[in-house]
């Protein structure tokens, strides 16, 4: 089995291996690898130093394959003090995701830290997370240490999360990749629906971020709200062992799934 998420196929081609793959269909990925993957282009298109990325929308266009898939990335709107960038991924000569990035430039403001709750400190290692109706792949290779609440049981949680295997083959997954890799599973972590008969799938990620993260474990401060024949959203506070790093949002697609997982 491979040691990564993804492994190089050529020019700006990768192929994602079973650690990418989602928890509702074994074909398609998991959102949180592939919008690391568009994070990764971004953050390797046009580079500067004197920047960082404040905001990145990840849009799901389609079922991402576990398969081999094309991601470029081109700098749209460039600017002295601002810029935003956009990164498609293709798969079977067709767009299935595509995310846009702001960054600004780094300044020598006084900081004002956030007034979110501080996230608990990180747990002891705990068994392995396996809900029913969950299939593996992305899960088992993310390390998982739930601080309050669990995957396993409805509402809001507080889930720490480390990714086991790099993103791609033979690199250090950076900073905003980490990031994103975990903030899609915000409605996991807080889902308030019994999975096996239920369907909320999110069609897009937002993360706001107003510092980069350090170290490789994410925290997940998560819940999500749900109105009666209206959609879900999935907010989460992202947090590294210094604090918190930014926000994420997601969007939910509510649906009754066709049958029961069992």
């Amino acid at each position: 089995m491979a040691e990564c998420f993804y492994l190089p196929a050529g020019d700006d081609t990768w192929l994602a291996t079973v650690h990418t793959t989602g928890p509702w269909d074994p074909r398609a990925q998991h959102g949180g690898p592939p919008s690391a993957l568009l994070g990764r282009a971004i953050q390797r298109c046009s580079q500067r130093d004197d920047m960082i990325v404040a905001r990145v929308t990840c849009d799901i266009l389609g079922a991402i394959p576990v398969g081999e898939i094309e991601v470029r990335a081109r700098l749209a709107r460039p600017g002295r003090s601002v810029e935003l960038l956009e990164a498609v991924a293709r798969a079977n000569g067709r767009e299935v995701a595509r995310a846009t990035a702001w960054r600004v430039l780094r300044s020598q403001s006084p900081a004002v830290p956030p007034r979110f709750a501080t996230a608990p400190g990180l747990p002891e290692a705990t068994p392995p997370i396996a809900p029913g109706g969950w299939v593996d792949g992305y899960l088992p290779a993310v390390a998982w240490r739930p601080a309050k609440g669990h995957f396993t049981e409805r509402g809001p949680a507080t889930v720490w999360a480390r990714m086991r295997y790099p993103l791609v083959a033979d690199e250090e997954t950076g900073p905003l990749e980490r990031v994103l890799a975990i903030a899609d599973s915000g409605n996991g972590a807080s889902s308030e629906l019994d999975l096996r008969s239920w369907h909320f799938i999110n069609p897009e990620l937002t993360v706001h971020l107003q510092r980069e993260a350090a170290g490789e474990w994410i925290c997940l401060d998560a819940q999500t709200a749900i109105s009666e024949g209206g959609a879900g959203l999935a907010t989460s506070v992202l947090s590294d062992l210094g604090g918190p790093v930014g926000v994420g949002a997601q969007s939910l697609l509510i649906a009754r799934r066709r049958r029961g997982v069992e």
